[in-house]
């Protein structure tokens, strides 16, 4: 996991107060006092000695006072602290590794692996799983196959070496015959299968500046085809497990989780916050006002890069309230990255 440097100005009697507040905030939700934390923290101190620490720890913007109680709960700042420096994350237990394996198989084409994997995410930590979806052009082709449909209609049937099989209707600037779009299926899988999208599109309009007479006429046919069916398509997401969050404590505000909710449908801004993740190795924390987005304010994005072949592939996460165990989230979203990048085939 990436960690930031921790911070130089606290002492160890006032790391480990933080770090038990924390721990038992997380677990029970309710604000944490100092007759609890001179009974948990392991110091052998007053609890006017505590008291001063909270008071330090407040000042410093690592923890507030809530509401007119006298126990403190953590700030941004200081769930950010915890996670850098303060906590401890072990291996997920094998048991969960093997069902992460078993569930997410070699094989079983990249959309069924992704819809999987993101209920994975959402069953094994109870809140919001999200994956991106791989961008197609990463991925060799296997075949494809042309329909003639009604007008200049045309259906392109792919099917990618990863077993994903798409279905895209092409507007063509004619209308085809059955046998031109045979013959212009047959050239494209005798020339091109196991070869990327983009790196077929840009070598058959090499060919075609250089091809003459009968062999121009099926590249030009060929190129009319690709330009639609090979560009590159919008990136999308899989969500799963939003309802989980409706009967999430630190979520009780209605106009909250109704903002929630549009962002999850919207998708776009949730999408390029996993983005940010992409060239970053390891798990990666967002936290609070760090997403930059609005409605997860009080949440937290634990996200991590999946890939395979040596490539990154996209990114894959748990969208949670921060007051989430993280110690438990953290190893279940880099064991899930594993499995999935270890499923997928892109060639």
């Amino acid at each position: 996991m990436n960690r930031r440097s921790a911070d130089p100005a606290l002492d160890p009697r006032a790391r480990q107060l933080l770090r038990t507040l924390i721990g038992r905030y997380i677990r029970s939700g309710e604000p944490v006092g100092s007759q609890t934390l001179a009974r948990h923290s392991g110091l052998d101190v007053s609890s006017a000695t505590i008291r001063n620490i909270l008071s330090d720890l407040e000042e410093a913007g690592l923890l507030s006072a809530a509401h007119s109680s006298a126990g403190r709960i953590p700030t941004a700042q200081g769930y950010r602290l915890f996670v850098d420096s303060l906590l401890q994350v072990r291996p997920l237990p094998e048991s969960d590794v093997v069902r992460l394996r078993s569930e997410l198989p070699a094989g079983s084409g990249t959309q069924a692996l992704l819809g999987s994997a993101s209920e994975l995410l959402s069953a094994m930590t109870h809140f919001v799983g999200v994956v991106s979806v791989p961008k197609r052009e990463q991925f060799a082709f296997r075949r494809i196959d042309f329909v003639p449909l009604d007008g200049q209609r045309v259906l392109a049937i792919l099917v990618f070496a990863d077993n994903d099989v798409q279905n895209r209707i092409i507007q063509a600037r004619r209308p085809y015959e059955a046998g031109e779009l045979e013959r212009v299926a047959n050239y494209l899988n005798a020339h091109f299968a196991g070869r990327t999208l983009s790196d077929i599109r840009a070598t058959l309009l090499h060919e075609l500046r250089n091809a003459q007479s009968e062999m121009q006429r099926l590249l030009s046919q060929s190129v009319e085809l690709a330009e639609q069916l090979l560009t590159p398509g919008q990136d999308d997401m899989v969500l799963a497990g939003q309802t989980r969050l409706i009967g999430v404590q630190d979520l009780a505000d209605l106009d909250r989780l109704r903002d929630l909710f549009e962002a999850f449908a919207r998708k776009r801004e949730i999408l390029q916050l996993l983005e940010r993740t992409v060239q970053a190795p390891g798990v990666r924390i967002f936290i609070g006002e760090e997403t930059g987005l609005a409605p997860l304010e009080g949440m937290s994005l634990v996200s991590a890069p999946y890939g395979a072949g040596g490539q990154v592939l996209g990114v894959l996460g748990v969208i949670g309230p921060s007051r989430m165990a993280y110690e438990h989230v953290i190893p279940v979203v880099q064991a899930a990255a594993d499995a999935l990048g270890a499923a997928i085939h892109p060639e």
